[in-house]
């Protein structure tokens, strides 16, 4: 069924369906969710599909119960619906409410291209900078860029330490290390030649200013 049983780690169904990880965990430990959706035999893995479902369940929480909602799963998965049948998919779970799918199968799938372009370009080539994640085509380091990011740095700073990047790879950069996260300690961050000495006189100057 086209792109249907493809199987997301925690990390990536959590983007793919707009929620946290804690939550993708959540619906699999407290029954949620079918098995058919899931598998936990080596890693818990998450069926695409599954992150309609899972988008559906926490979005609609204002509006229907618990009960409701898991209700609402099983009659749906009732029917082998593809993946492009679940954007079209209607269902009503009382005379007030009726569910309408299409926005949220629009919104995972975008997350879902999303979460593809951010894996497609970042390379690991155990040439360059020892095998490290890398932003194809420069040696960006991606975590560093990302570390960047977390630590509040504008984007039209990053931009100016790595002229080559794009916007919109800064994005995609950060939803790679969320579907990847970085393991052990961090690695001291390294900046393009010329640049650490600028950007240290830099602070120097506003420390001086503030003084």
């Amino acid at each position: 069924m086209e792109a249907l049983l493809e199987n997301l780690t925690t990390n990536e169904a959590a983007i793919v369906a707009g929620v946290t990880v804690a939550n993708i965990n959540r619906v699999i430990d407290r029954k949620i969710l079918p098995k058919k959706l899931y598998s936990v035999s080596q890693g818990r893995m998450v069926r695409k599909d599954a992150c309609v479902w899972i988008a559906f369940y926490f979005e609609t929480a204002d509006l229907l119960t618990s009960a409701a909602r898991v209700k609402t799963i099983r009659g749906g998965l009732m029917h082998d619906h593809s993946w492009r049948e679940l954007k079209n998919l209607r269902m009503d779970e009382s005379r007030t409410v009726q569910v309408n799918f299409s926005h949220i199968w629009e919104d995972v799938e975008q997350r879902s291209n999303q979460l593809k372009e951010a894996q497609a370009m970042v390379i690991e080539d155990p040439e360059i900078l020892r095998g490290a994640p890398i932003i194809k085509g420069t040696r960006i380091p991606v975590y560093d860029v990302v570390s960047l990011v977390d630590s509040g740095t504008a984007v039209e700073e990053i931009l100016e330490i790595y002229p080559r990047l794009m916007k919109s790879q800064i994005e995609l950069a950060s939803i790679y290390a969320r579907a990847n996260p970085q393991r052990g300690r961090p690695k001291r961050r390294t900046f393009p030649k010329g640049l650490e000495v600028s950007i240290s006189k830099k602070h120097l100057r506003s420390a001086s200013v503030v003084g």
